[in-house]
């Protein structure tokens, strides 16, 4: 279980990034439920870190604290660091993997991960401006362009500045649960679970406003996550052809409407794992996978787990039946 988190920043630090951290794993939530971590931010040398916008913060802590850490998260590194990494951090690094312990890369912190090798062999990202000098420095890395973030284990890689925070979010949903990772989501008011990939933000950063024509569409799927959806029977809804429907949808939604309904359902089984107590087979029935068998194998290919671990982690009926026992 996650309780303690440490934020590594270096001279040259990206303020947002590494607020983005800060406001994840470093706010008391306790008054909705929702479990404080033990939240450190360290850097090598401690004292006044210079950030690149022209000011500093005071930093306390030396790394000490990050060896022990169950997640270490390394902020963006500015370029004239990527071959000269500072040793102590790769260390720590490279010690956060051999235990086990989770990492989490922002932007370009993904090269402190290469540089310390613990990327070798794996499928990553970064910033996708970043994404061919990456694939350049390190050739054992199988480096993605067009996604948001990506996990390997207990290791996270994200893109660009706000998909740190989807990363951030990701992680919380494995360790905390769908329910209070939605109420953090909130009150950051923001999505708790973003579709698409970077590829929908490098030549249009804002969402095309057609998208609000399918929001109808859309609305009418989360309705009837049980029915068997096609293509065809939705571009009838949105009074389009299949292959418009199909066009608009990904220009809109950065992922096409399969994927999309797919996770959907994902989400709405992790909801009903944590708050009923209906079986197996009636959730896979609920959320449209058919059979306990279809919904086990989308749901451990996307979360790493079964839905039945996944509930007796989670589960918020069993929280209060042991409250009540006690």
């Amino acid at each position: 279980m996650l309780k303690t988190v440490a934020v590594i920043i270096q001279p040259g630090f990206a303020p947002f990034e590494f607020g983005l951290a800060c406001e994840a794993f470093g706010l008391d939530r306790s008054e909705d439920g929702i479990p404080s971590f033990d939240f450190r931010v360290v850097t090598p040398d401690p004292g006044a870190v210079s950030s690149k916008m022209g000011f500093s913060v005071n930093v306390e802590h030396d790394l000490s604290f990050a060896y022990e850490a169950d997640l270490v998260v390394v902020s963006p590194t500015p370029h004239q660091y990527w071959r000269h990494v500072d040793e102590r951090v790769l260390d720590v690094v490279r010690d956060a993997a051999a235990r086990g312990a989770w990492l989490l890369s922002v932007c370009s912190g993904s090269f402190v991960l290469a540089a310390a090798g613990v990327l070798d062999g794996r499928r990553a990202t970064t910033h996708w401006m970043y994404a061919d000098t990456m694939a350049r420095m390190y050739p054992r890395i199988e480096v993605d362009p067009d996604v948001l973030y990506v996990q390997e284990g207990r290791i996270i890689t994200s893109a660009g500045t706000a998909a740190g925070l989807d990363a951030c979010l990701h992680l919380l949903r494995q360790e905390i649960g769908a329910e209070l990772t939605n109420k953090i989501a909130r009150r950051m008011v923001v999505a708790p679970q973003r579709d698409g990939g970077q590829a929908q933000y490098i030549d249009q950063p804002l969402p095309a406003v057609s998208s609000l024509s399918l929001a109808p569409v859309t609305d009418w799927m989360l309705e009837n996550l049980r029915l068997e959806l096609t293509v065809d029977q939705l571009a009838a809804k949105a009074l389009m052809s299949p292959r418009t429907f199909a066009r608009r949808f990904k220009a809109d939604y950065g992922t096409t409407p399969a994927a999309w309904l797919n996770r959907q359902r994902i989400l709405h089984a992790q909801r009903l794992l944590e708050e009923t107590d209906l079986g197996i087979d009636a959730i896979a029935y609920e959320c449209g996978f058919g059979s306990a068998a279809v919904l086990r194998q989308n749901f451990t290919r996307v979360l790493g787990t079964t839905p039945t671990a996944y509930r007796g982690r989670f589960s918020c009926r069993q929280a209060v039946k042991e409250t009540v026992a006690a």
